[in-house]
């Protein structure tokens, strides 16, 4: 069985051969060194640096000479084989290219940040600990709803998206099925937040016309390229990175994720079902609430039931008894017990998952969100050997 039949079984809870394992990113220098890869954004910031010198400062030419170089046709297939190559290392089945905002769609360039096409502001920084290049979120481009009236809307079908798309599907057929590529974009609520700032963005809440007009903004974009990934051949998953809340609950209230996001949501899960393709949604924090309107909307997995929410009943366990068999479970490994604790508590956890939600299908391994820079190797190493050693089917752990 290949790994995308694998992971497909899973969502379909059908039993494949053994447990599909995933992993949204690995950021950690010491796994990259590891497994004898090199970090995929490491030189990141001494790129910036010095393009703005050779463009002398012009922020322009910055962007067009940034945009240029990251589409020929030798960095695309460097940057996914150094991606992929790490996971095909370790193992892992199903990997992500992100394909809005972030790293690779910047929309205004600068020394030390950009600014993506969302309208979200990011540093350039390298992390104090190891030195690893990495962009964090520092804010919002956007004061108020006039701002975003007037920055340029992403494109959908933009010939950069379908390029870096058609270059993922090749490069995956070179791993001959060991390694899963699946498409990935934010989803409506976080995307607009984030290029608001969340000060600016509460005060847009005041104001339901504005507020509506940049959901649907968003969730026609999020819309419209689903139909892309579907035209341009994609025919197995898709995966949303949309997170509704915080440790302690929601960021919005219920009534408004159910009038203004989950009915984009739900489009777009109709949209993928008409043609063979699931939907994964990504969702950090206690999203209790919304829990039982995520599964009625049609979504097929969530990740990452985060561990360490403030609410007992966000816990991946008592879910999977109450919505196993219509939902796919994805992750729920901490990444905090993946830097605090001990390898022997991170495999006994581990084994649990597997046991209690590896029969008849429907989990899938991962990390309770990614692998950040402080995840102890030992710790990320005795996850995988777990799974190695009791994920195969029929499962039987004592």
């Amino acid at each position: 069985m290949n790994a995308k039949e694998r992971v497909l079984n899973a969502i379909n809870h059908e039993e494949p051969d053994k447990v599909p394992s995933f992993e949204l990113s690995i950021d950690n220098l010491k796994i990259c060194e590891h497994f004898g890869e090199k970090y995929v954004f490491q030189g990141l910031i001494e790129s910036f640096e010095k393009t703005n010198e050779l463009c002398q400062g012009d922020i322009e030419a910055l962007t067009n000479t940034i945009l240029k170089a990251t589409e020929t046709k030798s960095y695309l297939k460097n940057t996914l084989k150094q991606h992929l190559n790490l996971y095909h290392k370790i193992g892992i089945d199903m990997a992500t290219v992100p394909f809005t905002g972030y790293i690779l769609f910047p929309k205004i360039c600068y020394k030390d940040y950009f600014i993506d096409e969302y309208g979200r502001i990011f540093d350039l920084k390298r992390n104090p600990s190891d030195q690893m290049d990495i962009a964090y979120y520092k804010t919002g481009y956007f004061s108020n709803f006039e701002e975003y009236s007037d920055f340029e809307s992403p494109e959908p079908r933009d010939p950069r998206r379908e390029k870096y798309f058609k270059t993922m599907k090749k490069i995956e057929k070179e791993y001959n099925g060991e390694i899963f590529v699946i498409p990935s974009i934010w989803g409506i609520f976080e995307s607009t937040w984030q290029s608001f700032g969340f000060t600016n963005f509460s005060k847009l809440l005041a104001s339901e016309g504005k507020l509506k007009n940049v959901f649907d903004d968003r969730g026609q974009f999020a819309v419209d390229l689903v139909k892309a990934f579907i035209d341009w051949g994609e025919d197995g998953v898709i995966l949303i990175y949309d997170d509704y809340g915080y440790k302690s609950g929601l960021l919005m209230s219920p009534k408004n994720y159910r009038e203004y996001i989950l009915p984009w949501i739900e489009e777009i899960c109709n949209i993928a079902h008409k043609h063979g393709v699931k939907i994964i949604l990504h969702s950090c924090g206690d999203v209790f609430p919304l829990f039982k309107d995520v599964v009625d909307i049609g979504v097929d997995a969530i990740h990452p039931i985060e561990p360490t929410t403030a609410n007992p009943e966000y816990d991946i366990f008592k879910l999977h008894k109450q919505y196993g068999d219509k939902l796919t479970f994805i992750g729920n490994v901490s990444p905090q017990d993946l830097f605090d604790k001990d390898p022997q508590y991170i495999r006994d956890y581990t084994k649990n998952l597997i046991k209690t939600l590896g029969p008849n299908g429907g989990y899938i391994l991962s990390s309770g969100h990614s692998i950040n820079p402080a995840v102890k190797l030992e710790n990320f190493l005795a996850m995988y050997n777990t799974l190695e050693e009791y994920g195969s089917y029929p499962i039987h752990i004592e």
